[in-house]
């Protein structure tokens, strides 16, 4: 399958130039916020060489996001105000329409909304290209990410460049060894990332709640904590592969009275393992510095709780310091790796979870396909 898309430097290429072009920019400016103030400004950044490069060379840009779930409707609570006023700070004269999600026809995919976005978005007349550097919502088939590019030449940003190039090159040319770290609470919403990783891993590293469905699935009692008893037998079909899976040799959590404690891979009854224990952190840590690339995805246990946090940060100090190229999954794992004040000291922090997984396990996303089979290239 052909997986390039079309460059910044293809637009401008099929606009003859940019100066004096009106240009819409899909970005993620799905920031998280206390009220109205924004407390991580990171996905507005992000989206900065873009938006200088477009200007730079003459352009009017238009940028456009979705902002929380406000279901269609216009509400306050997810006005873009605040955004706003923070991209106006960091990029002057670039405007930012209102939510796209007021509108049921973003989420809808409705045809007369990703009209209206090329149309007229502003009240000011059509415009000229689009650019797509909202990695974080491009595994969405929503009417701002894939419909522009039937009716405008359009390219992928910076940003969406940047992780097509990374995450691609995950699946087809890693260094090796190759080792991918997975977490988070279920096992059925990574199955798809973990079998297609398994094709390509040398080493599969399972940690955080998910892990109860693998040691359920050894016949290990797990106590009182987080599993899916409707996965076990995917989870014994996956360790019974041959592949090379480590699972936490001993587990930290409450035991039933309430009270912290430590166990080897048999949690009594009324246990609950909330972290993986520090033999099982040192064991993972010294897997990833061995390795030559890494993939990380999921925290190790409740990091949230800094009773709980040991594991996570075991992983991340050990992404920090080995030598490996370190690519981290966006959602969780990067607000760990910023909770301990080490998201400079990886490669690459993807900023979309989900999208990061699901380009792994499939190798495309609606929008990448958008721009690909639009009329850029």
């Amino acid at each position: 399958m052909n997986t390039r898309v079309p460059t910044l430097e293809d637009l401008e290429q099929a606009l003859g130039g940019l100066a004096g072009k009106r240009i819409l920019v899909r970005t993620d400016f799905n920031v998280p916020l206390d009220g109205s103030t924004i407390t991580d400004d990171f996905r507005i950044r992000a989206a900065l060489p873009t938006i200088e490069w477009l200007t730079e060379r003459g352009a009017t840009v238009l940028t456009a996001s979705h902002l929380g779930r406000p279901k269609g409707q216009a509400n306050p609570k997810y006005s873009m105000d605040p955004v706003r006023a923070r991209l106006a700070e960091l990029a002057p004269g670039v405007s930012l329409l209102e939510n796209l999600r007021f509108d049921p026809g973003e989420e809808g995919n409705d045809d007369a909304f990703a009209a209206h976005l090329v149309d007229d978005p502003d009240g000011n007349g059509p415009i000229d290209g689009y650019v797509n550097d909202a990695f974080g919502a491009s595994h969405r088939a929503h009417a701002s990410i894939v419909g522009p590019p039937r009716r405008v030449p359009s390219a992928a940003g910076r940003l969406l460049e940047k992780e097509v190039d990374v995450l691609l090159g995950l699946r087809s040319s890693p260094k090796r060894p190759f080792v991918a770290v997975l977490g988070g609470a279920k096992i059925s919403d990574k199955l798809g990332v973990v079998e297609a990783l398994l094709d390509v891993v040398d080493h599969l590293v399972i940690g955080g709640a998910m892990a109860f469905t693998f040691l359920s699935a050894k016949g290990l009692p797990i106590g009182d904590s987080l599993f899916e008893p409707d996965q076990v037998d995917t989870c014994k079909r996956l360790l019974e592969s041959g592949k090379a899976i480590s699972l936490p040799s001993d587990i930290v959590g409450l035991d039933a009275n309430g009270r912290f404690a430590t166990w080897g891979t048999r949690i009594p009854e009324g246990g609950k393992g909330l972290d993986i224990g520090p033999g099982s952190a040192a064991e993972f840590s010294d897997i990833v510095m061995e390795a030559r690339t890494v993939f990380w995805n999921g925290p190790m246990g409740m990091f949230e709780d800094e009773r709980f946090a040991a594991g996570t940060k075991s992983v991340a100090e050990a992404m920090a310091a080995t030598k490996a190229f370190t690519v981290v999954g966006g959602g969780d794992s990067a607000a760990a790796l910023a909770q301990f004040r080490l998201d400079d000291d990886v490669d690459h922090v993807s900023t979309g979870g989900g999208a990061s997984l699901e380009l792994l396990e499939l190798g495309d996303l609606p929008g990448l396909a958008a721009l690909r089979e639009g009329s850029t290239t």
